[in-house]
């Protein structure tokens, strides 16, 4: 069911849909911001006269292009590549570049939207942009995954800077193709401008604890939404959905405290060992020969790898979804319910479809939205951006410890915001209203913007 908007943001949302017709990702992101504002045009009339939400909702900029890249065998193939300059009212664009067939404007312009205002919770001087390409890097060698992204950079570098827009991983993007990256737009400019990208390797300007910063994060969300209610992640049994960066390494930090992972996924099943799971095993699969997470079962007894499984069937006390959007549907949310699920945090980008969230809620689990629960990795990519600009690295202990702090924060800034405009407990309302208002209020400051 999707919850009736203010009388003053319908016609806003109609607008939306007006002139983005097809996107139902981006109308699903914008809806569940839109839900929660009423309160704050009450308080705060004068943003309907300024036209804030309506200026939010536009990007500032669309950037599609073509992106033209030959094969090992000398076959021609053409991607379409898109970049979303959506805010920069707090600082220059920042959002991760996503390769994946299923990229399309839609997806990028939902991504970029949740950018805005999980870039403003983290405090860091950053506004929100995302971008990507249809291409698929599964099954492609080196040398063709090299050819695209000279070709695809060949096109962006013209349209980022370290004080305009500075892109960083997502779904397949990693170190590999951020090096391919970053290599062109050096070659091309004549700059070593680490600044430009983050999510790079140790070894040319990244930071240490990036690769561990968005999964980490998450389980710091959660760890302090169980505190506030008198509980901990000491004893827990845990399902993380994905098999990737992120899953791997809010497995781990879960495992830290206490918690014991029973199962987790990749595009084509579940994983589920009752034991708990072996971390250093996926590890060596994901990491180092680059398997599927199928073969994990092959090597320890005890495990089983079940081919489309639903991971939301495994009973569990905290579920992780860590994949992608609109993973986990109302079936799923009502599944995790009944089996005495008593949090839920989104490692990925928006994973829960707007029923499963109501749901959550209505149950009075412990609900964190990705734009709060994820934004560790954002947080981190700007704390790689002050090393770069200082000329400095960090340890990792360091970098952790911002880090936690950071999540800390947010936490508490969403908690005592929902509380303010009267919604207790609700991380929904806080996480909106709080980057809402923090946006709303510089581009106030600035005029006509």
């Amino acid at each position: 069911m999707v919850a009736r908007l203010d009388e003053k943001l319908e016609p806003i949302f109609q607008d939306v849909l007006h002139r983005n017709p097809g996107e139902s990702e981006f109308h699903q992101a914008v809806h569940e911001v839109l839900e929660t504002l009423g309160p704050v045009l009450t308080k705060y009339p004068n943003l309907v006269d300024s036209k804030i939400i309506q200026r939010i909702c536009e990007p500032e900029r669309q950037i599609i292009f073509r992106v033209p890249w030959q094969d090992d065998k000398g076959e021609i193939h053409i991607n379409r590549a898109f970049r979303v300059e959506f805010n920069s009212a707090l600082g220059p664009y920042k959002g991760g570049m996503r390769f994946h067939p299923s990229v399309y404007l839609g997806i990028i312009k939902f991504l970029g939207f949740e950018q805005i205002f999980k870039n403003a919770l983290t405090g860091m001087p950053i506004g929100g942009g995302k971008g990507g390409s249809d291409f698929c890097p599964k099954g492609k060698s080196d040398n063709e995954i090299m050819r695209f992204c000279q070709s695809l950079m060949t096109e962006l570098y013209r349209h980022l800077g370290e004080y305009t827009d500075v892109p960083a991983g997502d779904i397949g993007v990693g170190q590999r193709e951020l090096g391919y990256m970053f290599g062109q737009y050096k070659r091309i400019t004549n700059r070593y401008e680490s600044g430009v990208l983050t999510g790079k390797g140790l070894g040319w300007g990244g930071s240490r604890a990036r690769t561990e910063a968005t999964g980490y994060g998450t389980v710091y969300f959660v760890q302090e939404m169980l505190k506030a209610r008198n509980d901990s992640l000491d004893g827990k049994t845990v399902v993380v959905s994905g098999s990737g960066n992120v899953a791997i390494y809010a497995m781990e930090k879960a495992m830290q405290f206490g918690a014991k992972i029973i199962a987790c996924s990749d595009s084509s099943g579940i994983l589920v060992d009752e034991a708990g799971i072996d971390l250093q095993l996926v590890k060596r699969i994901k990491e180092v020969e680059r398997r599927r997470i199928s073969t994990y079962a092959d090597e320890k007894p005890g495990s089983r790898y079940v081919k489309a499984g639903n991971l939301w069937s495994v009973p569990c006390d905290v579920a992780l979804p860590c994949a992608t959007q609109n993973e986990l549907n109302g079936s799923d949310a009502k599944t995790l319910i009944e089996n005495g699920c008593i949090a839920v945090a989104e490692g990925a980008n928006m994973p829960c479809t707007t029923e499963a969230a109501q749901m959550f809620q209505a149950a009075d689990i412990a609900y964190g939205p990705g734009k709060a629960a994820n934004a560790g990795g954002v947080a981190t990519s700007a704390l790689e951006m002050q090393q770069n600009a200082s000329r400095d690295s960090w340890t990792f202990e360091h970098t952790e410890q911002r880090l936690e702090d950071i999540m800390i924060n947010i936490h508490r800034n969403c908690f005592e915001t929902a509380a303010e405009f009267g919604s207790p407990g609700n991380y929904v309302v806080g996480a909106n209203i709080t980057g809402f208002l923090k946006v709303a209020r510089a581009m106030d400051a600035m005029g006509l913007i």
